[in-house]
């Protein structure tokens, strides 16, 4: 296999509301720490352990907008992207790491109450950080009137 895949799946809770950085060309970036939980029984001592790990999310421009609409602390998402580690230097001259998750999709997995639906037929509780892409809605089965049955045609199938 010659290629290579960064590919992150990540689901936890907010551990902060999403910050938001806007630029003059129209574009944003928002940022929020993800907890992620570890838990297991201790062989030796028979004691359960829990693990924390802290995920740094960054998601961009309709994607930002949405998780900064809809995502509060302590929220439990879906969060789907890639790992990019950045490097800089600090005042000192020493060179610093930090490494973030890359958001390409997400879905909200903490049910909203209905205060916070307002706005009828969109659901809030998905969201995609691709900006082509519409958000999800149900359509009608009369909106698209031509539907062939399935079975009739496909004998020449290769498969």
């Amino acid at each position: 296999m010659s290629g290579t895949l960064n590919k992150v799946m990540l689901i936890g809770h907010t551990g902060d509301e999403v910050k938001m950085t806007y630029f003059e060309g129209g574009g944003c970036i928002g940022r929020f720490p993800l907890a992620t939980n570890e838990t297991y029984t201790n062989r030796t001592t028979g004691e359960r352990v829990s693990n924390t790990e802290w995920h740094n999310i960054v998601v961009r421009n309709k994607g930002a907008e949405i998780c900064e609409k809809y995502l509060k602390k302590g929220d439990k998402v879906y969060i789907e992207g890639r790992i990019k580690t950045r490097k800089w230097q600090d005042d000192q001259g020493n060179d610093r790491y930090s490494t973030e998750i890359q958001c390409i999709d997400f879905t909200f997995l903490t049910p909203k109450n209905e205060s916070n639906m307002m706005g009828g037929g969109s659901n809030p509780s998905q969201g995609h950080a691709q900006p082509s892409q519409p958000a999800r809605q149900s359509v009608p089965q009369t909106a698209n009137p031509v539907q062939e049955p399935i079975g009739e045609d496909d004998d020449d199938l290769p498969f």
